[in-house]
């Protein structure tokens, strides 16, 4: 029996999405990164994240930075301290936060100013418990610094 390259196509994304099925599938909402004065060096990415079944977000690359890590603030003897953490468990059904403060992502030796406005390119590697990886673009939004900092604005 042979097939046309329609059906062979067919056939073979049918097979790709019943494959990615059997993975992770994380809903990422809300995605965020925080905007950046010039000359900084580092700045954050946020978001809520929601896997299917139970998974991790275990790492993170982006073309605008030369490192990316995983990263948690945490109070440690009365201290708030930063850390790079090797995953963040996601569980099943369940919203995970990574917001300021807590869990995020750290864009590290920025390669340019991150402005208001710009679309910062994210790739997320999620793995499920049976170690399968998963990789997630996601292209965030950039926002102006609020609250305890200075603004954008206020550096021109």
């Amino acid at each position: 029996m042979t097939f046309s390259p329609i059906r062979t196509a067919l056939v073979f994304c049918t097979g790709a999405i019943i494959a990615s099925a059997a993975q992770a599938q994380v809903t990422i909402s809300d995605a965020w990164v925080r905007a950046t004065v010039p000359q900084q060096q580092a700045t954050g990415a946020f978001m809520r994240l929601t896997a299917d079944r139970d998974s991790k977000l275990v790492s993170a690359v982006s073309p605008v930075a030369r490192a990316v890590e995983v990263h948690e603030m945490a109070m440690q003897d009365n201290v708030m301290k930063m850390r790079q953490v090797a995953s963040v468990v996601l569980p099943a059904g369940k919203a995970v936060e990574l917001r300021p403060g807590g869990y995020h992502i750290m864009l590290i030796e920025l390669k340019q100013q991150i402005r208001p406005g710009d679309k910062v390119p994210l790739t997320l590697v999620f793995e499920t418990a049976d170690g399968k990886r998963e990789s997630v673009a996601v292209s965030a939004p950039a926002r102006a610094l609020n609250g305890g900092g200075m603004s954008h604005d206020a550096h021109q």
